[in-house]
C-alpha cells in the first residue's frame, strides 16, 4: 500500500488547496457565510493530512518518553491514563522536570499537527 500514490496524506492536502486558493475565493463573493465555513473545512483538511503525516511518529515519541517516564510498559492511553491518575493524586507536579520535559514535547508535537504557524 505505501506505493501507492497519491497517497491519504498527498489527496488530503491537495483538497485542502483546491478548497482554500479555489473555492474559497468564489464563496466569499457569492455566499460569505459559505465562504467561512469553506475555510474551516479546507483548514481542517489540513489537520488531518498533518496528523496523517506526522501523527504516528508523534505517537511513537509520547509512548517512549512515557514507558521512561512511568518506567512501566502499556499502550499509549494506559499509560496517559495512568499519568493522569499520579496527577490528579498529587504523586507528579511541576517540580519533576522528567514530566515537564514530557508535557512540553507532547504539546509541541500536538501544535506542530493543530496549527505549525502558531508560536
Amino acid at each position: 500500500m505505501a506505493q501507492d500514490r497519491p497517497s491519504a496524506s498527498e489527496l488530503l492536502l491537495a483538497i485542502a488547496d483546491l478548497l482554500r486558493e479555489e473555492v474559497t475565493s468564489v464563496l466569499d463573493r457569492v455566499e460569505p457565510r459559505l465562504g467561512f465555513q469553506m475555510r474551516v473545512a479546507a483548514n481542517s483538511l489540513a489537520i488531518l493530512e498533518r496528523e496523517t503525516r506526522l501523527g504516528p511518529d508523534a505517537d511513537a515519541r509520547e509512548l517512549a518518553r512515557l514507558k521512561a517516564l512511568l518506567g512501566r510498559d502499556g499502550t499509549l492511553a494506559d499509560l496517559n491514563r495512568e499519568l493522569a491518575r499520579q496527577l490528579r493524586a498529587g504523586d507528579r507536579d511541576e517540580r519533576d522536570s522528567a514530566l515537564m520535559a514530557h508535557l512540553e514535547a507532547t504539546i509541541a508535537d500536538k501544535i506542530a499537527i493543530a496549527n505549525p504557524r502558531w508560536r
